[in-house]
């Protein structure tokens, strides 16, 4: 497309905006009718590990959210000498999981509790046995389950709980959806109705009767929304939200907000049954669109859903790119020590092409990265353990190639494929 089309579709209001949370970068794209990248901006942040929380700050995301936007706009007037005031639709995404509790008048009750946390073993373990459905440590009915468990005083002030995205497209529309794949990482889902599993929602209600509690799971959890249906408009006061200016104007529709593991299955085009992916960020975890819901359970797989509530199996770890990060920081900062310049992109770049000529056994170098607790290695985390044959010189090629193919991704991913592949049809 000519630079004076794109500009004519911008000011037309004809592109569409999407942003996604990601656990150490915001990324936001404006794309065209055919899905041409038109613009993007981001901003890099990072979460807090306070009182033993992994949590990000409200004021945090909003301003990593208005910094990316900001961005974009930037580069938009820069490339096609366009302020942006009209969009035809936007979206957003983010990390999945993890515990936000509102009251009635929509204040925050606790800080944000991500999906990093490993806090909810005893909730997770009842809660599986109970449902006789998988859930995992991150969801967030283990968070709930695990707050009313702890006697914690906020749960009988809860008016509604949601995920990240959800609650930065309530902001944005005033609308309390999900869509179902960011859902099904909160609450099981029935994927022959596509809805909550209301079985397990009585059970749970049934469990908690004894604590006369003011609310039913059903009235706190997000309505859910499939790809394709309406999940609001940007309103007056979500378009000041993205755009502190004033120069954006609200009504785009906005689709339904979604979990990184959906943007994941629909950018790899892997939506349909016997169709999978793997997605590999600060967790890594594996995908595959099943025919139907497993019929027993398997502790080591957990069961999301596509973005129009296909049944999907997921193998998911903890650490991933964050150990990558690290060693990149750790090279970069040697470079600059000796008076070379090096960025981070770089670093990665050459750790990446560098591994390509390690050896096939990585020189016996085995990394064991638990930056973050592993549930099913029962492994306290917060360290990484490096083991090299006594007397033999480690190269460097050898080093990253572990670092940055083997433990923080092919190993896990086969654990993953070998469980899933035993599960089968089970």
């Amino acid at each position: 497309m000519e630079r004076n089309e794109t500009a004519a579709l911008i000011r037309g209001g004809e592109a569409v905006f999407g942003l996604e949370l990601g656990s150490t970068r915001i990324k936001a794209v404006l794309i065209g009718p055919h899905g041409e990248v038109l613009a993007s901006g981001s901003y890099d942040w990072e979460n807090r590990l306070e009182q033993g929380v992994w949590t990000y700050h409200m004021d945090d995301v909003w301003h990593g959210i208005q910094e990316s936007y900001k961005n974009l706009a930037a580069s938009v007037e820069e490339k096609y000498g366009e302020k942006i005031t009209h969009l035809k639709a936007l979206g957003f995404s983010a990390m999945m999981h993890g515990y936000l509790a509102f009251d009635r008048e929509g204040e925050l009750l606790v800080p944000f509790r991500t999906w990093r946390n490993t806090m909810t073993e005893e909730a997770a373990a009842d809660l599986t046995s109970r449902f006789g459905f998988n859930i995992p440590q991150r969801w967030s009915i283990a968070h709930l389950h695990q707050a009313i468990l702890n006697n914690e005083p906020h749960v009988k002030d809860i008016a509604f709980i949601t995920t990240l995205a959800g609650y930065v497209h309530w902001k944005l529309t005033g609308e309390k959806v999900l869509g179902i794949g960011d859902a099904s990482g909160m609450f099981p889902i029935d994927s022959e109705h596509n809805v909550y599993d209301s079985g397990m929602m009585d059970t749970f209600d049934i469990l908690h009767k004894e604590h006369n509690l003011p609310w039913r799971l059903r009235d706190i959890l997000p309505q859910i929304r499939l790809a394709g249906e309406d999940a609001g408009e940007l309103t007056d006061a979500g378009a000041l939200l993205l755009d502190p200016t004033g120069t954006l104007k609200p009504g785009a529709p906005l689709c339904p907000p979604e979990g990184d593991a959906g943007t994941g299955m629909t950018a790899t085009n892997s939506v349909r049954v016997r169709t999978g992916n793997i997605s590999a960020g600060t967790s890594v975890f594996a995908m595959i669109v099943l025919e139907k819901a497993l019929s027993k359970v398997h502790t080591e797989i957990d069961m999301v859903t596509t973005p129009t509530g296909k049944p999907v199996a997921m193998v998911h770890c903890n650490n991933c790119t964050s150990d990558i990060n690290a060693w990149a920081g750790l090279f970069k900062s040697f470079a600059e020590l000796i008076g070379a310049k090096c960025s981070m992109p770089q670093a990665l770049d050459t750790m990446f092409f560098e591994a390509l000529k390690g050896d096939a056994d990585c020189g016996g170098v085995v990394f064991c990265h638990y930056l973050l607790r592993r549930a099913d290695h029962r492994h306290g985390g917060g360290q990484t353990a490096v083991y090299a044959p006594a007397g033999q010189r480690v190269y460097v090629p050898e080093l990253c190639a572990h670092a940055a193919l083997l433990r923080n991704g092919d190993i896990e991913n086969r654990h993953g494929y070998s469980d899933r592949k035993g599960a089968r049809g089970g």
